[in-house]
């Protein structure tokens, strides 16, 4: 029986995840867990068994931004990066790098720019702020490692453009191990400000991934 369950739980599976994707890109929401929830109570999906994993949803985002807004999207990726690549800039001393959404391609108009800094400690990058006259706001997140180990993270949180900058403020030693990503759970992706040119110069709106 179960076998002959199987194609209809991997249809629902793909709907999900593509309805995932769409909720992303359309209203902005980076959350893939939220992203999820929204698909599973939209399709009225209550079997967790049958959940994308968020690697199926990634997968199924950017190929809803390549059917349906590639050109869009394009330049949408590319002014975020830009923006990234003026944070990274302003914040040049903290050894800044890019993470999430905009680095792998999937950032939609209301993405954040997320970044990793490296200092002492928050109020050194909360100065450094002050010092060039730029408002911003200090908050915490937690981040995972191993399944069963979190760790809080001070954030720095200020406005480039018109885009905000979300700023994670990591020990100057927190540069030797990345946390884990949310959505496959190995160590996070980073780029620092070369490669980011890079991609820039390249105006690609692929993932980083396929072009490693």
């Amino acid at each position: 029986m179960s076998k002959r369950l199987n194609p209809r739980a991997d249809q629902l599976r793909q709907a999900l995840a593509q309805e995932a994707a769409r909720i992303m890109s359309e209203q902005g929401i980076d959350d893939y867990r939220l992203a999820k929830r929204k698909a599973a109570e939209r399709l009225g999906a209550t079997d967790i068994a049958v959940l994308p994993k968020n690697t199926e949803i990634e997968a199924a985002l950017a190929a809803h931004q390549r059917l349906f807004e590639a050109d869009k999207h394009s330049s949408v990726l590319e002014s975020a990066r830009r923006t990234a690549l003026q944070a990274m800039r302003l914040l040049k001393k903290f050894e800044p790098r890019l993470v999430g959404p905009v680095l792998s391609g999937t950032a939609s108009a209301h993405s954040e720019v997320n970044l990793h800094l490296f200092a002492d400690g928050a109020e050194s990058v909360a100065l450094h702020l002050v010092d060039q006259g730029i408002p911003h706001e200090i908050g915490e997140r937690r981040l995972r490692y191993e399944p069963d180990r979190l760790v809080s993270y001070p954030v720095v949180r200020f406005v480039a453009g018109n885009r905000k900058i979300d700023a994670v403020v990591f020990p100057i030693d927190g540069i030797r191990q990345s946390p884990s990503s949310p959505v496959d759970s190995k160590p996070m992706r980073r780029a620092d400000s070369g490669e980011l040119q890079e991609l820039l110069a390249a105006k690609s709106p692929e993932r980083v991934g396929w072009l490693s």
